[in-house]
Parts: structure tokens; C-alpha cells; sequence
């Protein structure tokens, strides 16, 4: 594997294509942004031969509605356009031409449009990933969701939401997915220290663990991603039973925090004492954690115990 520049599963190719269709910003852009959102949904409809009612019964909402949502003179709620989506069949690349017409539409930010699946403590985070110069973390139970593929995040949200239907889990998936594109930037540079025993635990059984460690085999191969496997021997005194995250920020930027996130919420750690002692955690971590050819031999061997 060359170090290529990376791309997040299913998503290689196509942020560029995307991006040339979007409208500019400002109210004219919004406007506009709008109306292609509109032009596509309708094509999209007459493509599947379906009509506005059909459309309308989606969403429950009246033929008018989605007269008006295809002219784009009705503002378009996220949540109806996804639902719409999902109903619609559309593939992974139609459905980010969506996103990012809903971000032009609505002038906002792109995780915004997930506001219905992400959790308060959660959206903090998510804004500031994209600003960072360097992520560092440290995981004991998964890969971290900046690095996960597609089968891999579903099956994890099947496990901690096991009452939530296909539609909500499609929107968590297709929000963590959308996460790893500031891996498509040049910052930021990401270190992961990986427990081992997350190698172990095959999340969505045996080929969906074989896909995701394949997948992270490729990440580590690029310049920017540091993988380093914490071996049970060598991590047995220092690893922490929590997970950290650690975002630096460049000159003018917000000051450095860490993220710890708990079973319903997360601590954002700021003050110079605790952030110097998970810091301190990191190091220890990074210190003991295998080199980054051991590491990938060990990624290999759990491969192999899949196969």
C-alpha cells in the first residue's frame, strides 16, 4: 500500500465532484443551494416513478409541501429530506450531494443538519475536530470513529442502541462517516494508541472485523494517521479504563482539551492541572504502545484469526 492520500470508506473520490456543485455563500447561494436540492429530489422521484403523494405519505405532510420543497420555496428540514432519502433508495454519493445542499441551504454548518442524532455533550466536539492541528487518542473498547468503516459504526450503534430503528441508525452511521472528511484536509495530524484488546472483540462479527482492520491498515499507511497498538503486557500498568481525546489547536486557535466521554455524556477538560495529568496519560501510552511496524504486524495477526 503506497501512502495515498486518505480517504474515509466509501467515500474516495468524491468530495471534490461534490464540491463543484455547491453554490456559493450568502443568500443568493442559499437560494440557489435550494433549488438544486429540490431539482434533485424531483428527478430523483421521477427517475423511481413516484409521485408527490407518494412523497408526501414519507413525511406526512401534504402534496403541496413537496411541490413547494421541489420548487425550493419551502425551507427543507433535515430531518424530512433524509427521511426521503432513505425512502428513495439513494446511494451513498446522492446522499452526500444532499448534505451539502442542505449546508448551503440552510447556512450552516454540516453537523448541524445531524442535530437529531447527536448528542448535546457530543456537538462540541464534533465542531472542533475540524480546527485542530493534532488529535491524539487513546481507545479501550473500539476503533475510534474517525477511523471506522461504514459495517463497523452500524454495528457498534445497533449495540448501544438496540431499541433505535433503521432510519436513526442510518443517520448515526452517515454522520460518523461524514466526521472522517477532515481526514481528507492536510490537518489534522491524528495518533491513536489502540488497546489490543479492541483487535479482539470482532464488532459486527468476523468479515466486518476483517473489512475495518483492513481499513486500518491503509490509514496507517498514510503520513498523517500514527496507529500504535498497546500491547496487554506493556500497557497492563499505565492504561487508563477510559477513553481520551486530546485536540491541539494552531496560534489563535482555541486552547488545547480533552474529551472524555462517559456512558451518558462527556467531561471537557480544560484546566491546566487535570489537562496536564491526561496529557501525562497519553505520554505514558505513547511510550509503551508498539512502534508502528509492530503495530501493523499485530493489525495483520488479528486478520488472520478472522480469516
Amino acid at each position: 500500500m503506497s501512502a495515498l492520500p486518505y480517504h474515509p470508506p466509501e467515500q474516495s473520490g468524491q468530495h471534490d465532484e461534490l464540491a463543484s456543485v455547491v453554490p456559493m455563500a450568502g443568500s443568493t447561494g442559499r437560494e440557489a443551494a435550494a433549488r438544486l436540492l429540490g431539482e434533485q429530489l424531483r428527478q430523483w422521484r421521477e427517475e423511481r416513478r413516484l409521485t408527490q403523494a407518494d412523497l408526501a405519505h414519507v413525511i406526512r405532510a401534504s402534496v403541496s409541501k413537496i411541490s413547494r420543497l421541489e420548487r425550493g420555496e419551502s425551507p427543507a428540514k433535515a430531518r424530512d429530506v433524509f427521511d426521503l432519502a432513505r425512502f428513495m433508495r439513494l446511494s451513498a454519493k446522492e446522499t452526500r450531494l444532499i448534505e451539502r445542499l442542505l449546508e448551503q441551504a440552510q447556512d450552516c454548518e454540516w453537523y448541524q443538519n445531524f442535530s437529531d442524532v447527536t448528542p448535546s455533550y457530543l456537538k462540541r466536539l464534533i465542531s472542533l475536530e475540524g480546527s485542530a492541528v493534532e488529535i491524539a487518542a487513546y481507545e479501550h473498547q473500539v476503533i475510534p470513529g474517525l477511523l471506522q468503516t461504514t459495517d463497523y459504526a452500524r454495528a457498534l450503534v445497533r449495540t448501544v442502541k438496540p431499541w433505535a430503528d433503521e432510519a436513526e441508525i442510518d443517520r448515526i452511521v452517515a454522520l460518523r462517516c461524514r466526521r472522517q472528511l477532515i481526514l481528507d484536509h492536510p490537518i489534522p495530524r491524528v495518533t491513536v494508541m489502540l488497546d489490543e484488546g479492541v483487535l479482539m472483540r470482532p464488532r459486527g462479527g468476523p468479515e466486518v472485523m476483517r473489512q475495518q482492520l483492513r481499513h486500518l491498515l491503509e490509514a496507517a499507511d498514510t503520513k498523517r494517521v500514527n496507529i500504535r497498538i498497546v500491547e496487554f503486557d506493556q500497557g497492563a500498568s499505565v492504561s487508563p479504563p477510559y477513553a481520551i481525546t486530546h485536540l491541539t489547536f494552531g496560534e489563535g486557535g482555541p486552547s488545547d482539551l480533552v474529551y472524555v466521554e462517559h456512558i451518558n455524556g462527556a467531561d471537557y477538560v480544560t484546566h491546566q492541572k487535570a489537562l496536564y495529568d491526561y496529557k501525562h496519560a497519553l505520554d505514558q501510552l505513547r511510550f509503551v504502545a508498539a512502534d508502528r511496524v509492530r503495530s501493523k504486524e499485530l493489525i495483520c495477526e488479528a486478520i488472520e484469526r478472522y480469516s
